[in-house]
């Protein structure tokens, strides 16, 4: 463990240790039961001896146990879960927040060793020696659209977007790994959504990764009136790795891959042919078909690599990437019957917009476990304060919950399909320009809105841009 955690947490340690008669005089007694479900005695004493080692380790072999003045021997201390888990949860966030200090320091200091070795002013010369020095398996090619999108992504009004990477990178860099995916690609979130869960663009994309609900519900995740998985970071990110894996298992590459995340394998593979190529057999890049691509999606691949290069070099530009505005140590707990998240935020210590945000895909703030179990994420800190409280947390099911209180009126809202959208037409709008802007097909429009005639829009009429 490196040095500079280890003082952290010999600080942490010591200022708990003060703390902590107070602290149990304060906490309210907790049943047996529930303190022995969640951490056993021995459990403590491990994570307590482990910490401990942590905060004193051994120098040259020497194992020589530390004594006091008194000879007699002291007795243990039991920590509650409480305060086990304020003490995890602090640690994470002093590991997680130096982990990723770490990895931009030496990156900043790669980038001095480059401006150096290279002895040029040219930031087009200075851009390519960083852009190959990251090594990756996506392609980083530069030109003049990619140094655009380094600018724009490597400015100090990106800082406060790119401080909710210290919370989502982590989970979505795991997913990537476990499916064998390039971690580099945890920088297409950011250019979908800007690392927000909860955006919806005005085609309907909605969540961390932008997912249109056919797409969504094509790839496993719950959408109906009162769950949108496609907000569910860790959820929507796993679906997000399938449908990467299956475009880099048809293209064979990573520019094209991203590219057809954005505008679908259907216009990436008229590109092909409009270029003279075969998608059966293509071995060409985006930058191959780039003339053919839809404009938007001319831009994606260069903003992926601007914001790359953005995540690992910022700091060479004097940007400094604040931290996220909720903790960094979460952890879940299985729901198996229906709840309002105002149960849990008004029995234990947390606020309910902290409950939303960090459960984002529950569009009513009610998880509908009838049928099956649904997560609920809580900061780690508060496990436990809600393991010891869950039986008055359940107790008011009449007062939060009221007309959902039997299980059948619940699945009959869940069921509902999400209201419809309507466009209102304005000058100028045509049937096949509104059909694009909210990912639809003309034929879709005119059969929802029964139009016999594409061309016969008037100014101020409603069209109906999604299904009932």
């Amino acid at each position: 463990m490196k040095q500079p955690i280890l003082k952290h947490l010999t600080m942490i340690i010591a200022i708990i240790g003060l703390a902590l008669p107070s602290f149990a005089a304060e906490l309210p007694k907790r049943p047996n039961r529930r303190q022995k479900q969640y951490t056993s005695r021995e459990q403590i004493e491990a994570i307590e001896d482990s910490i401990a080692r942590a905060a004193n380790p051994i120098v040259d072999g020497d194992d020589t146990k530390r004594t006091t003045k008194s000879s007699k021997p002291s007795k243990r201390k039991i920590n509650t879960p409480e305060q086990i888990d304020s003490l995890l949860a602090m640690w994470h966030t002093i590991n997680l927040k130096e982990s990723y200090d770490r990895y931009f320091e030496e990156f900043l200091a790669a980038s001095k060793h480059i401006d150096t070795a290279i002895k040029t002013d040219n930031m087009d010369s200075i851009y390519v020696a960083r852009l190959n020095a990251l090594m990756s398996p996506v392609p980083l090619q530069y030109n003049y659209e990619v140094r655009a999108a380094i600018e724009r992504f490597s400015s100090k009004s990106y800082a406060p977007t790119m401080a909710y990477a210290y919370f989502y990178f982590p989970m979505i860099e795991e997913e990537l790994i476990k499916a064998g995916l390039p971690v580099e690609l945890r920088a297409m979130a950011v250019i979908e959504s800007g690392l927000n869960p909860t955006v919806t663009s005005r085609a309907g994309a909605k969540g961390l990764w932008q997912f249109m609900p056919s797409t969504g519900k094509g790839y496993g995740l719950e959408i109906n009136s009162l769950v949108d998985e496609r907000c569910n970071p860790l959820l929507a990110t796993r679906a997000a790795c399938r449908y990467l894996k299956n475009m880099y298992d048809m293209y064979g590459d990573w520019t094209l891959a991203i590219a057809s995340y954005n505008c679908g394998p259907g216009s990436v593979n008229r590109a092909i042919i409009r270029s003279g190529g075969d998608p059966r057999e293509y071995k060409g890049s985006f930058w191959d078909v780039y003339e053919e691509l839809p404009a938007e999606t001319r831009g994606y691949v260069p903003y992926f690599m601007g914001a790359t290069y953005a995540f690992a070099y910022h700091k060479a530009h004097g940007v400094e990437y604040p931290l996220p505005p909720m903790p960094l140590a979460v952890d879940t707990i299985m729901i198996n019957r229906p709840m309002h998240l105002e149960q849990v935020s008004s029995t234990i210590d947390i606020d309910i917009e902290l409950l939303k945000m960090l459960n984002p895909q529950y569009t009513m703030s009610i998880i509908p476990a009838t049928g099956k179990s649904y997560s609920l994420t809580l900061p780690v800190d508060r496990i436990s304060d809600y393991l010891a409280n869950e039986e008055m947390i359940h107790s008011k099911d009449s007062t939060y919950l009221k007309e959902y209180i039997v299980p059948a009126n619940l699945e009959k809202k869940k069921a509902q399909a999400p209201p419809a959208k309507y466009h209102t037409v304005k000058k100028g709008d045509t049937l096949g320009a509104i059909a694009k802007r909210y990912g639809r097909s003309v034929k879709q429009l005119m059969s929802w809105n029964n139009i016999k005639n594409a061309n016969s829009l008037s100014i101020g009429q409603r069209i109906r841009v999604s299904p009932k």
